[in-house]
């Protein structure tokens, strides 16, 4: 969903073609964030059928040009007003690893936790790194985005450094999550659901 905004987002400063699109949006992300091509053409495709861009014909290159509709500007809005929600977050692929990790036996939890805490760390070495570079040429949009990442990674390596402790206070080993914690994921669906029926 993000992608889709993303890219509807560039067109706001004027008609657009998809390479353009993704070449703006890989710098408009500092590169955190790469689309490959034919991701950004899928996605071109379906804001077309949705309504909001539409063929402006083609430049002088015989690029095929598109612009954004009144429909579109009006999705736009809403995807910038509306806060997002445990519903519209990703599932954590590292957070299922050391939950499986922890549950299943034969598996060296602390190695698992010291293998992601090292790459964590490194990760967040290189994205400070940019940031530096990003803030020596007063790139602000840059740097806030670089302190999103590195502020991520910060809690990460906090919340590692809390799993590794909890997991080993209690044997190295874990029952799975009672019914209780699974059942703290229904509210955040309900509102999802409820957004999509008005």
């Amino acid at each position: 969903m993000s992608v889709r905004f993303g890219l509807l987002a560039l067109f706001a400063d004027g008609p657009k073609y998809g390479y353009q699109l993704r070449t703006e949006f890989e710098e408009r992300t500092g590169g955190t964030w790469a689309v490959n091509v034919g991701q950004v053409y899928t996605t071109l495709e379906r804001l077309e059928r949705d309504g909001l861009v539409a063929a402006e014909g083609t430049n002088a290159d015989g690029r095929a040009m598109y612009s954004i509709t009144e429909a579109g500007r009006s999705a736009l809005d809403g995807w910038f007003s509306t806060p997002v929600t445990d519903a519209d977050r990703p599932r954590n692929e590292l957070a299922l690893k050391l939950l499986m990790a922890a549950i299943t036996p034969g598996v060296d939890v602390a190695a698992v936790v010291q293998r992601q805490r090292t790459e964590s760390l490194r990760t967040m070495r290189d994205y400070t790194s940019l940031r530096r570079d990003a803030e020596a040429v007063d790139d602000v949009a840059g740097v806030l985005l670089l302190d999103s990442v590195v502020f991520a990674l910060e809690g990460e390596v906090r919340w590692l450094d809390h799993v590794e402790a909890t997991v080993l206070r209690r044997g190295g080993r874990l029952a799975a999550p009672a019914r209780a914690v699974r059942s703290t994921a229904r509210p955040a669906a309900r509102r999802a659901a409820q957004r999509s029926e008005r």
